[in-house]
């Protein structure tokens, strides 16, 4: 297959490209910058120069290509309605090109917050608060299985991890305690976030694109929940500083997703496609050291 892939030098784009191009498939990856367009090259794919915002660009990847993995994402947090209205755009152009043709479209999105359990591959996604506009547009994509689309959503957790993760949330945390001199929980750490290889959720994407199910809703979940206290002590020894809890407003926008309670399966995903994650946990990935090289 040739697959068009926005995002494609990005962290998890460049695994998935990677992975895709390692099973024979050809890609085609979006390029804004020279430094995305020479990383996509020497990958191995081709490139094709545009950005979100030139939807005239993307129909030509998605006409091009025999399917499409949507991975970029415009992070502006000063204007995240108009970051999802791009978004939005983005995922209407691919629609408006691969309707009627059966073709895959997969896009990326986050696993929701259930209250007192794991979220599972059939709750919705969030109708409210900061991930909402993301939500709206990722049942988009799943009503697109009725236009003759083989469309699919793959949730990604709060951490997808591996080496060459300097932009995710764990980094972040990294640098926050390395500021503050302590690394931080919020009230007693016990908050479970959900995480992934970066590898396995190659491997997941790749599945995808090649034979899920028209209307899939995916979750690409490694571990089902770890508790934040966990994660934190390891960071914490590894730094050599104290862990200690605070309040979320101390933590600015860390304090309210280390707040939050969030644990996910992916049951339904590993038996649909006959996935199953086989990399190391966000625990045994943190111990070995990549994260604090930097």
């Amino acid at each position: 297959m040739r697959i068009f892939i926005t995002g494609a030098s990005g962290f998890i784009g460049s695994a998935v490209t990677n992975e895709l191009l390692s099973s024979g498939h050809e890609v085609i990856g979006l390029a804004r910058s020279d430094e995305s367009a020479t990383a996509i090259t020497k990958a191995g794919a081709s490139v094709l120069r545009g950005s979100l915002e030139d939807t005239e660009c993307l129909k030509k990847g998605a006409r091009e290509a025999d399917g499409v993995i949507h991975l970029a994402f415009v992070h502006d947090s000063t204007n995240m309605e108009n970051a999802v209205r791009i978004d939005a755009q983005a995922v209407e152009a691919f629609g408006s090109v691969l309707e009627g043709t059966d073709k895959p479209l997969l896009i990326a999105s986050g696993t929701p917050p259930i209250p007192g359990r794991k979220a599972t591959e059939h709750d919705p996604s969030p109708a409210k608060g900061p991930a909402a506009g993301r939500g709206i547009t990722a049942q988009s994509v799943v009503d697109m299985s009725k236009r003759g689309i083989r469309s699919s959503v793959v949730r990604m957790p709060r951490s997808v991890h591996g080496e060459g993760d300097i932009h995710g949330l764990i980094p972040q945390i990294i640098k926050m305690a390395r500021a503050k001199g302590f690394c931080p929980y919020v009230g007693d750490g016990s908050n479970r976030w959900p995480a992934v290889h970066i590898l396995d959720v190659a491997q997941l994407a790749r599945l995808a694109i090649e034979e899920a199910p028209a209307g899939s809703v995916l979750h690409a979940v490694g571990d089902d929940g770890v508790p934040v206290h966990d994660f934190v002590d390891v960071i914490g020894k590894r730094l050599n500083v104290p862990v200690k809890s605070s309040t979320p407003e101390e933590l600015g926008f860390l304090g309210m997703i280390l707040s939050i309670d969030q644990p996910a399966s992916s049951k339904i995903t590993q038996e649909l496609l006959h996935w199953k994650p086989t990399h190391v946990g966000l625990i045994g990935d943190l111990d070995q050291g990549h994260y604090f090289n930097n």
